[in-house]
């Protein structure tokens, strides 16, 4: 099963998401942004792949991306990062795989992951 982790604190966002994903025949897994820290909840289970708000409530998602880069159990997860600002070449430069500016369409995000992820 291809398995998508989202980590966005826009809970409507979320529950689209994770609708359109399960339709698509992706696993999703939601993130509990109360966290202090996401890194050692992704430790416990390696993303395929993660789709990363750039501001979260407690964490920023570059500092999270570029944490994540530095540990080799990371190094096959791929991370879409979304915004509501165009910060597309500074999520790159953390990191990121990919760069959705919101609001995207579902679609854009379905055929980035589809391009990413096998299986």
């Amino acid at each position: 099963m291809k398995r998508v982790f989202l980590a966005e604190d826009d809970s409507t966002m979320v529950d689209l998401l994770e609708t359109l994903l399960k339709l698509e025949g992706f696993e999703v897994v939601i993130l509990d942004l109360a966290t202090d820290d996401l890194l050692p909840v992704l430790r416990d289970e390696v993303p395929e792949a993660l789709v990363l708000d750039v501001n979260l409530p407690r964490q920023n998602g570059m500092e999270i991306v570029r944490a994540m880069r530095k540990e080799d159990a990371f190094k096959n997860t791929r991370v879409v990062m979304a915004s509501g600002m165009s910060l597309g070449n500074e999520c790159l430069s953390s990191g990121a795989d990919d760069f959705l500016l919101k609001p995207y369409m579902p679609d854009d995000l379905i055929n980035i992951l589809r391009k990413y992820i096998t299986g």
